[in-house]
C-alpha cells in the first residue's frame, strides 16, 4: 500500500504541537509550583499570627486557614491555583493532538502505527500521560505533574529527532497480527511503568530531604506526600504488570512462530525477563513481607531504569533477533 505523504506530514505537525502543548503545560504546572506553596504557607502563618495577637475571631468573621464552622464565601481562585488547573487543560489537549498524530501516522502507512522505536516511544508516552490523567482525579498530585511531563518532552524530543524515520510499510518479518496485539501491548504497559517509575524516584527525593533536610530542600517542598507517591507508584505498577506479562507472553508466541522457539535468550527477550522479575519482586515484596517506603521505591526505579535500557541501549547498542525493529 502507498504512503499517503500528506496525512504522513499532518501527522509529523501533530506530533511536534503535542510536544509544544506539553511544554507548555510543563510551564504552567511548575509556576503553580513556584508560587502557590509559597502563597499557601504565607497564608498560614499570617493566619497563626491573627490568632496570637489577637485571639479567636468572632464567629461572624471567617478568617483564612481558621474554621469557624459557616463556610468560606466564595471567591476567585489563586492565580497559582488557575495555572495549574491551565496547565493540566493544557495537558489534555496535548493528549488529543498526540493521538491525532498517532491516527493520521497509521491511516498514512496503511497499518497500526506502532511499526518502529519513533512510533514506539509516541505510543508509550501517550499511554503515560493518560495514566497520569486518570491518576489525578483520585489523588490530589497536580504539584508532581511537572516531573511526569518532563520526561515525556525529552522522550518525545529524542523520538522526534534522533529516532525519526518517515512512515513506510513495515518489514516483512513484522507483517503479522502479533504486531497489533504484542507491541501494543508492551508500550502501553512500558508508558504506564514511566509513572510509578517517576513517583518512585520522587519518593526517594522526599526519603533524603527527611535523612538530610539540606538536600533537595527546596525540590521537596513542592512534592506530594511520600505516602501518596507510594500509593501512586504501587496501584499503577499493580494495573500495568499484568499487562506486561501479557506482552511478554505474546512476545514468547510470536517468536515461536517466527523463530521456532518461544525463548532464544536474545538481548532485548534477555533484560525484559530482567524488567519483569524486577516488577515482579517489587510486587512480592509488598504483598508477603510488607516492604513500603524506601526499599519498595528503590526496587520500582530500579525497575523503570530496566526498562528505559531495553529500550534505548538493547535497541540502539546491541545486535540481535530484534534489531530490525530499532530506529528504522
Amino acid at each position: 500500500m502507498p504512503v499517503n505523504q500528506t496525512w504522513s506530514t499532518f501527522s509529523d505537525y501533530a506530533y511536534y504541537t503535542a510536544v509544544v502543548i506539553y511544554v507548555l503545560a510543563m510551564v504552567f504546572c511548575t509556576a503553580e509550583q513556584a508560587f502557590g506553596r509559597e502563597r499557601r504557607n504565607a497564608g498560614r502563618r499570617r493566619s497563626r499570627e491573627l490568632v496570637g495577637a489577637a485571639g479567636p475571631p468572632p464567629e461572624s468573621v471567617d478568617t483564612p486557614g481558621i474554621s469557624t464552622g459557616q463556610p468560606a464565601p466564595a471567591g476567585p481562585r489563586p492565580v497559582p491555583e488557575r495555572l495549574g488547573r491551565m496547565g493540566i487543560a493544557l495537558t489534555v489537549l496535548g493528549v488529543g493532538t498526540h493521538l491525532t498524530s498517532l491516527v493520521l501516522r497509521g491511516l498514512a502507512a496503511g497499518r497500526v502505527p506502532w511499526g518502529n522505536m519513533y512510533e514506539y516511544v509516541s505510543v508509550a508516552c501517550v499511554t503515560a500521560v493518560i495514566a497520569w490523567l486518570v491518576l489525578l482525579r483520585r489523588f490530589s498530585a497536580r504539584h508532581a505533574t511537572t516531573f511526569l511531563l518532563l520526561p515525556i518532552v525529552i522522550l518525545m524530543f529524542i523520538g522526534g529527532t534522533a529516532l525519526y524515520t518517515t512512515a513506510a510499510p513495515v518489514q516483512p518479518a513484522l507483517q503479522s497480527y502479533w504486531l497489533v496485539i504484542h507491541v501494543s501491548t508492551v508500550a502501553a504497559s512500558s508508558g504506564m511503568l514511566l509513572v510509578p517509575g517517576v513517583a518512585s524516584v520522587l519518593y526517594l527525593i522526599r526519603r533524603a530531604n527527611v535523612a538530610n533536610p539540606q538536600r533537595f530542600a527546596k525540590l521537596s517542598g513542592k512534592l506530594p506526600g511520600e505516602d501518596m507517591l507510594d500509593r501512586i507508584a504501587y496501584r499503577t505498577t499493580i494495573f500495568a504488570f499484568p499487562v506486561y506479562t501479557f506482552a511478554i507472553i505474546c512476545g514468547a508466541i510470536w517468536a515461536e512462530a517466527a523463530w521456532g522457539r518461544f525463548w532464544g535468550w536474545d538481548p532485548k527477550e534477555t533484560v525484559a525477563f530482567i524488567a519483569w522479575v524486577v516488577y515482579a519482586a517489587y510486587l512480592h515484596s509488598r504483598a508477603t513481607a510488607g516492604w513500603r517506603g524506601t526499599r519498595a521505591a528503590a526496587i520500582n526505579s530500579v525497575g523503570f531504569a530496566v526498562t528505559v535500557f531495553n529500550l534505548f541501549f538493547v535497541n540502539l547498542v546491541t545486535t540481535g533477533l530484534h534489531s530490525y525493529a530499532g530506529v528504522g
